[in-house]
């Protein structure tokens, strides 16, 4: 806090070079496109920016919610660019737009995610993943073999659901078969992230990066089944290695066998209904996916109202209302900062900066190739929103290759996507930050053999 005050009171000793910076860009402000990097406070927006950031890698440390820097730096960025805007003279319009249009981006995602997690609470409370720990208990399978099996599932769940939702259910299980075994559910848990991440790749209704890629139409519907490949890939090669590491032994001992409880299948029916009905809005009928899943969502809350009627008082206070806010509010708050984090970086014009840096001058398969790293630092999701917001003239093969990248290679830092920012609420305490980084040599190597693949196999793509 004491860096921010400091940069802050520096940036206003510095008021002629702010006069003559306003100067250098007014026409700029005036044009097509804003810049307002020559500005001095445009740099503090850039630090803001870094050290929210930094007080999320250490969450773990200083036991601060993640979402709490992120939102903050978010205020303060665009608080800083409304004095910039006064000095360009730009109309306030202009600057309400770009917020609104940060708004929009965030408020598509929390509905969104707040339907899934909606169904995952009460799937919860009806013991339905307290019943496939049971069935996995008892079926015989051993800690290693239930690793193999959440793994081959997330892979699987995630290009039909989204990586979010598949990483909250495996996770579930993960926590309910071994959640005394601190090791087990790290490993299971970068296990499950990496392999839903890779999962959701291939598909466009398997993350939030490749359904923004779609929507904006830079790849077709049927394009995103190339990746599907180097996913395997990615995910093979990180879980071999990882499976040698798995403590022997079989899940803990139950006291009793769970069922689940009244309503619960029909709460499994009506989830898979709400997927498809996103799905479906979006490929036929050309609506958000978002409105799907809240349709879905009140389809939950009538189901939950039978419930409560029909039962007796061990049901009565089965409320999808008290289920919301069990959400995890602290994830959503946190994709609020980063989205108008980057939104305000975007206003200031470092992204169209990063743009000619990178783009015209490393081009695109090292661009795209660096961006997958990027997105572990500061999630896929912004750094999607980033480059769509650039939009370089590029062929499928590489849009095909950024989605690829951002997508997996969250998978290398806890933080690089909603998988992993979940799975540290539901494990938390044993999967953490740093017990994520011991292994992100390994996911690297994932993520090499992806690029790898992807090159080799959609190579006739590249001058489409």
């Amino acid at each position: 806090m004491k860096a921010i005050l400091l940069i802050f009171l520096a940036s206003l000793f510095l008021m002629p070079e702010m006069a003559l910076a306003a100067e250098q860009a007014h026409d700029a402000a005036h044009g097509d496109k804003i810049d307002l990097t020559p500005h001095p406070a445009a740099f503090f927006c850039l630090v803001v920016f870094v050290l929210s950031y930094i007080a999320v890698l250490f969450e773990e440390r200083t036991h601060m919610r993640k979402s709490k820097p992120v939102m903050f730096g978010a205020g303060i960025i665009w608080v800083t660019v409304g004095f910039m805007a006064k000095d360009y003279d730009i109309d306030h319009h202009v600057v309400r737009e770009a917020v609104f249009h940060g708004l929009e981006e965030f408020g598509s995602l929390l509905l969104f995610l707040l339907a899934a997690m909606t169904y995952i609470s009460a799937l919860q409370d009806r013991h339905v993943f307290a019943t496939l720990r049971s069935k996995l208990v008892q079926s015989g399978l051993n800690i290693k073999q239930i690793f193999w099996i959440t793994g081959i599932m997330a892979f699987c769940l995630s290009p039909i659901a989204d990586n979010l939702t598949t990483a909250l259910v495996m996770g579930a299980v993960i926590m309910a078969v071994g959640g005394n075994d601190p090791k087990f559910v790290s490993l299971s848990c970068i296990n499950i992230v990496n392999a839903a991440n890779a999962g959701g790749a291939f598909s466009p209704f398997g993350d939030i990066t490749t359904l923004m890629v779609w929507q904006a139409q830079k790849a077709d519907f049927f394009e995103f089944f190339a990746l599907f490949f180097p996913a395997v890939a990615c995910f093979l090669i990180p879980a071999v290695i990882m499976s040698f590491f798995v403590p022997q032994g079989m899940p803990w001992a139950m006291k009793q066998r769970e069922h689940i409880k009244p309503g619960g299948k029909m709460i499994i029916f009506l989830g898979l209904l709400t997927i498809t009905m996103a799905v479906s809005f979006e490929q036929v009928l050309g609506l958000p996916p978002f409105l799907g899943m809240m349709t879905g969502m009140s389809l939950l809350m009538f189901w939950a109202y039978y419930i409560r009627k029909i039962s007796k008082n061990r049901d009565k206070d089965f409320d999808i209302l008290q289920t919301v806010a069990m959400s995890e509010w602290d994830t959503l708050l946190f994709f609020f900062g980063v989205i108008f984090s980057v939104g305000g970086l975007t206003f200031v014009g470092y992204l169209e900066l990063a743009s000619t840096t990178m783009y015209d001058g490393w081009g695109a398969s090292a661009t795209n190739i660096a961006l997958g790293f990027a997105s572990a630092i500061i999630d896929n999701i912004p750094v999607m929103f980033a480059v769509l917001s650039m939009d370089p003239d590029m062929s499928h093969f590489q849009w095909l290759l950024v989605t690829l990248t951002c997508g997996v290679g969250g998978s290398m830092l806890s933080i690089g996507s909603a998988a992993g920012v979940a799975l540290m609420g539901v494990g938390r305490g044993q999967y953490t930050f740093f017990s994520h980084l011991k292994w992100t040599p390994v996911i690297l190597l994932g993520y090499v053999a992806a690029v790898w693949v992807h090159f080799v196999v959609n190579s006739h793509l590249i001058h489409d």
